[in-house]
């Protein structure tokens, strides 16, 4: 059953292409090869860190009319939360960031840009 899928979707392919009507339907825009760089996007979303500490300085604040000097336990320990936190982010950093077999996009460009695509054919 699969199999009589597969080649109706290659002939419905080979009709959209063919010259029958002059020129082809399905028409690329660029050329059919694999660019030498990856865009440089974050692949994972990072979760927010140090909510309720902020939260408890945000409280202490209205509660106080948003005096500083009345909320230093609050500040100090929000600090110290965000402190943290960039440590344990630089730990991570130092480790590798291959994860289910993907490469980083910067790793992936550097790999890339070191082994062009030829443009040309052999």
């Amino acid at each position: 059953m699969a199999a009589q899928g597969g080649v109706a979707f290659q002939e419905k392919v080979s009709r959209l292409v063919s010259r029958q009507n002059g020129k082809p339907v399905l028409k690329p825009s660029r050329a059919l090869a694999l660019g030498d760089t990856v865009s440089n996007r974050n692949p994972k979303k990072r979760e927010a860190t140090c909510i309720t500490e902020i939260s408890v300085l945000m409280a202490c604040w209205k509660q106080n009319n948003f005096v500083d000097s009345l909320c230093c336990n609050e500040t100090n320990a929000f600090y110290t939360c965000v402190a943290k936190a960039q440590a344990a982010m630089k730990n991570n950093s130092g480790q590798s960031n291959i994860q289910g077999g993907r490469l980083p996009p910067k790793q992936a460009t550097i790999l890339l840009k070191r082994y062009p695509n030829q443009r040309s054919e052999i």
